[in-house]
């Protein structure tokens, strides 16, 4: 009995050891028959594994050159996962030598079939290559023949002349069964390192010291006369000539070396109303701080302060150098302006001018693209041509004016000094005590209300006089929905009736975003969508261009199936299909605040006219609740009016950033209110 244990250890032992063999193309039959992860069956994909490693090679043409190896094997469980067939690589390309090349692509998809491995073998008709930005191209490859059960495995080499190191992802949106990284740097690049303070998974390395040695051919001229000796015995000096002599010198020096070795690492899962879940992602950055001598002293320094940063954008041709450039638009400002005085109203006017004159391509970047000039010239441009064209006609006028360095929410939030962190510019109009925000490259925005991709957090202000500070980018002005609700019960217990909606602010935009540019037929769909058997008509949607003023919406309504009808009386819900019906926030728990990112004030007003025949028999108890001391309120308030009931429904939201800690009050909180909304009046015949 013992030898027949030992017997099925081993066999279970070397069962193992095969499948966890991470060599390219060693994938198992373990692995291809899994049916979901061991430890999330919830995952749609895992990576089984993933190899980074990044070193720094020399070459006499080049000196050091940068090479990043990424290994990855991904296992698909469901149709969900097919996605993970898809990989994007970025490659900078800058010119001037400098370009990324991507080297040494290869990729197999596995399957099992018949107790039999087979591949795919990824061709080149699968890769394309596409150009994302002024500076960029995305290398895209889609694996071939994925089904459910399918292994992915591929890898490739990025070669880049550039110290500048990506930051190094260590989660993802699936679990990572085993992850292996390696950062080897010279000795003469200095970096500085951080570990994603916000993440909520913590990954440990250890660092060590490698010698290493460059090699280099060195060449020596030397000039000296030949003697020659005649026939006859006579000597005579010849011309100078080059003597030229090879040797070889060498330099010691050493890599410093990061490495992580985990296993088991979690999915990064999404949560409700959590911002940009990747803010929370387990990653490692590494910010090129300044080259060193090869004993340690510094040559050159880069970010190594947020003024330092803030100096060396500025000075960029494509940044700061366009904010002298002014000729080719004074006669449009001249009569532009003509007469106006204030500031603020300059803003507004020059705001309004280059929208009209020059459209956003989608591109993010804190540098030009084309050159404000180009682009207003062209009418096209990207983030930086346009808000710093709005910033250079401004200070032309005698407006203070000045460009904001922003990290979009989809870029996270730069938490040390870092030129890389910001991808994103906007301007600052400053008179007295009072600002103005601006950002040209939204149709619908308006003075002090951004674009949301804008709002995270704080920008930095980069001032003529070469001064910089940062100033904070989100709202502290509620933004409102008002809602007036007309309700008739008619005979058949259908419930018609009329609806008007103010929106201001943040909302407003949001709100001309989404519809300005529906037909009226679809705009009609959309509001009905989600929302029961209403029907909604004579639909009139006001300001959806004006955004100086509140988005205006009123429509007609019909829900047949609004109320009940149980013997002599009738049950409705008195918001009938403006109600939230379901509340988003359904974990336990959470990793991550709640980021609702800006403050508001939900109000609604609804009038109901008693059905002939009918009394009132109950009302929902008027009364109100609040979260945190007032960070949100909740209030209801319903009374009988003669012939008509009149309820009061107010949400308001003070701050919009929900910490975890405070999660399961905040559901408690925001439950109640959909309880209370859900609450019926009850009338019956008398």
């Amino acid at each position: 009995m013992k030898n027949l244990i030992f017997v099925l250890t081993l066999v279970f032992g070397f069962s193992q050891l095969e499948a966890q063999n991470y060599d390219f193309g060693k994938v198992s039959k373990e692995e291809l028959q899994e049916k979901f992860h061991p430890e999330d069956s919830s995952a749609h994909a895992a990576i089984l594994y993933r190899n980074e490693s990044i070193k720094f090679n020399y070459n006499k043409n080049n000196g050091f050159v940068q090479e990043r190896e990424v290994h990855v094997r991904i296992k698909i469980y469901d149709k969900e996962g097919f996605n993970w067939a898809n990989k994007k690589v970025f490659l900078y390309k800058g010119g001037n030598g400098n370009d990324d090349q991507i080297k040494g692509l290869k990729g197999y998809t596995y399957n099992l079939e018949n107790g039999k491995i087979n591949k795919d073998k990824l061709k080149s008709n699968g890769v394309f290559e596409e150009k994302v930005s002024e500076f960029y191209t995305s290398n895209t490859f889609t694996m071939p023949n994925v089904k459910v059960g399918s292994i992915l495995e591929y890898r490739y080499e990025i070669a880049s002349q550039l110290p500048l190191i990506d930051d190094v992802e260590l989660q993802f949106s699936i679990p990572l069964k085993k992850l292996d990284v390696r950062i080897a740097t010279p000795r003469m690049y200095s970096y500085n390192k951080f570990l994603n303070p916000k993440a909520s998974y913590v990954l440990n390395y250890k660092e060590s010291i490698i010698p290493r040695t460059i090699s280099t051919t060195t060449k020596e001229v030397s000039s000296y006369r030949p003697t020659y000796r005649t026939s006859n015995g006579q000597t005579y000096q010849g011309l100078e000539e080059n003597l030229v002599s090879y040797g070889t010198s060498t330099t010691d020096y050493h890599d410093n070396v990061i490495k992580f070795s985990e296993e088991n690492i979690p999915a990064l899962k999404a949560e409700s109303f959590a911002g940009n879940i990747n803010n929370y992602k387990a990653k490692l950055s590494m910010e090129f701080d300044a080259y060193l001598s090869v004993e340690g002293v510094v040559q050159q320094s880069f970010a190594s302060s947020w003024e330092k940063v803030s100096e060396e954008i500025y000075k960029n041709n494509d940044f700061g150098g366009q904010l002298t450039k002014s000729s080719f638009f004074k006669n449009d400002l001249s009569e532009l302006l003509n007469g106006v005085e204030d500031d603020f109203q300059k803003a507004f006017l020059v705001e309004n001018l280059v929208k009209s004159k020059v459209k956003w391509n989608g591109v993010y970047s804190k540098y030009t693209q084309k050159g404000i000039r180009g682009a207003y010239k062209e009418g096209e441009g990207n983030v930086a041509d346009i808000n710093l064209l709005v910033t250079s006609m401004l200070r032309s006028v005698g407006v203070k004016a000045n460009p904001v360095l922003v990290s979009t929410r989809n870029n996270g939030i730069p938490l040390f000094p870092t030129r890389e962190g910001f991808n994103y510019v906007i301007c600052m109009i400053q008179s007295g005590a009072n600002y103005m925000l601006i950002d040209a490259t939204e149709p619908f925005s308006t003075n002090n209300v951004l674009p949301q991709r804008v709002l995270n957090w704080q920008g930095r202000v980069l001032m003529e006089n070469g001064t910089s500070r940062w100033i904070n980018l989100k709202s502290n002005k509620k933004s409102v929905e008002s809602t007036m609700l007309n309700v008739k019960i008619n005979e058949d217990l259908s419930v018609t009736g009329k609806v008007r909606k103010n929106y201001t602010s943040y909302l407003a935009l949001n709100y001309r975003k989404r519809y300005t540019n529906l037909s009226m037929d679809d705009h009609i769909k959309s509001l009905e969508n989600g929302k029961g058997d209403v029907e909604i008509s004579e639909l009139n949607y006001e300001n959806d261009k004006d955004i100086s003023k509140p988005v205006k919406v009123t429509y007609d309504y019909e829900l047949s199936d609004g109320v009940d009808e149980i013997g002599d009386k009738l049950y409705f819900s008195p918001l009938l299909f403006l109600a939230t019906k379901e509340s988003p926030f359904k974990l336990e728990e959470r990793k991550y605040p709640i980021d609702f990112v800006i403050p508001f004030d939900e109000k609604y007003k609804v009038n109901i006219m008693l059905p002939e025949g009918y009394k009132v028999e109950s009302l929902p108890e008027s009364g109100g609740m609040e979260f945190k001391g007032g960070e949100a309120k909740f209030t209801y308030v319903a009374k009988e009016n003669g012939k008509y009931l009149q309820l009061s429904v107010q949400l308001e939201l003070n701050n919009p950033i929900i910490q975890p800690v405070d999660y399961k009050d905040f559901k408690d909180f925001f439950n109640k209110t959909i309880e209370k909304q859900a609450e019926q009046i009850v009338l019956t015949k008398g």
